[in-house]
This record gives C-alpha cells, structure tokens and sequence, in this order.
C-alpha cells in the first residue's frame, strides 16, 4: 500500500474533549499532526455529525497549556474519529509543532511539512477569493 500522508504523524496519547453545538464527547488523542488527529471514544459518539465542524481540546501533560482547535470531522467509525484540522491559533500550533518537532527528529522533514502547510493555507484562501 502507498503511504498517501503529507504529514508525519506522531503517536501522542492525551484525554481530549470534543464539542459540537449541545453535544460533549470525552476522547482520547491516539496521535497527531500538524493536519489532523486520530482520536478513540468508549463509543458514545453516535451523535457527532461529519457535516458540522468540532471544537477540540486537550492539555499538554504535566502543564496548564490548553490545545484548542476547530476540526473536519473526517471519519468516525465505531470508536474511532478521525479529525483534519480547519482553524487552530497560532499559539496552539507552535505547541503542536514543537511537538512533532520533538518526536520526528528530523528538521528537513520538519520543515517541509510546514512550508506545505503554508502552501495549503494560501491555496484554500485564493480558492475562498474566487468562490
């Protein structure tokens, strides 16, 4: 099988909180990137909808640092959800960053994800500027 991902996933494992309008689903982050994150339930995610956009929150371990993001719910099966990442401010993703950057090792990949990253940013804003 052809590995398709442009970013480098990192397993990191943290309790996580998922929201959408009135509905409150407890997580667990089973591994990130700085696109998306791969999250497990105990199976009570039968109300999260794919079409409604989630907040997402977590803690850093051992801090009082708060990841906050808004999520594309992608996929959820039985009690696996996968996230892409749709907004997240900058502060929440210089954390995520210096942790990838921690657990990849390699700065040139590093960097690259980062510059596609950027490159993705620009491409989904000239597309909203012809829409």
């Amino acid at each position: 099988m052809v590995e398709r991902r442009r970013f480098s996933r990192i397993i990191y494992q943290a309790p996580a909180t998922i929201r959408q309008g009135g509905t409150v689903v407890e997580a667990n982050i089973q591994d990130l990137s700085l696109h998306g994150l791969l999250l497990s339930t105990d199976g009570n995610n039968a109300e999260l909808n794919c079409d409604i956009l989630a907040d997402i929150e977590f803690t850093l371990p051992s801090s009082d640092i708060v990841i906050s993001l808004v999520a594309n719910l992608i996929g959820i099966q039985k009690n696996i959800i996968h996230a892409s990442i749709d907004h997240i401010d900058i502060e929440s993703i210089a954390h995520i960053k210096r942790l990838v950057e921690l657990n990849v090792g390699n700065d040139d990949l590093l960097h690259r994800e980062l510059e596609h990253l950027s490159d993705l940013g620009e491409h989904l804003s000239d597309m909203g500027e012809q829409l």
